[in-house]
């Protein structure tokens, strides 16, 4: 994926999640997983909507753990489920100051999304493709 000359995803996967919402009625939002090399520890989930796309960041290695077993406090959580159609999904949810949602996500689709990230920045190598310095200048710009 590319924009204004410059890589924004190494690794962009498209997918369909289905929210359950405060009533358990269930409603389908597009998301795109993404990943960047220059952000080895982070994904997002960007939400696809009328109004724009909103983003979430949180971990890479919380959304793979999060596939086996319960994972995360706070802000994110990642656990492994089973929808009502018997098939395997993982479950993403997500808390802020303005809300609550769970996310249920085909767990092959997950699955996929990590193994080619893994295939850009092997798990455990992620320092190496880590840019310091441009860190450092994007914190002392904000």
């Amino acid at each position: 994926m590319f924009g204004s000359g410059r890589t924004v995803a190494d690794v962009a996967v498209d997918i369909t999640v289905e929210c359950v919402d405060q009533n358990g009625q269930r409603h389908e939002i597009d998301t795109v997983l993404g990943y960047r090399r220059t952000d080895p520890y982070a994904v997002s989930m960007t939400f696809v909507t009328g109004d724009g796309s909103l983003v979430w960041t949180f971990g890479r290695d919380l959304l793979s753990r999060g596939t086996l077993a319960p994972n995360g406090d706070g802000d994110v959580a990642v656990f492994p489920g089973i929808d009502g159609h018997g098939r395997a999904v993982v479950n993403i949810e997500l808390s802020s100051p303005d809300g609550h949602l769970l996310l249920e996500a085909r767990a092959e689709s997950v699955a996929e999304f990590i193994s080619r990230t893994t295939e850009v920045v092997p798990e455990g190598h992620e320092s190496e493709h880590l840019d310091v310095d441009q860190l450092i200048a994007e914190l002392l710009a904000s």
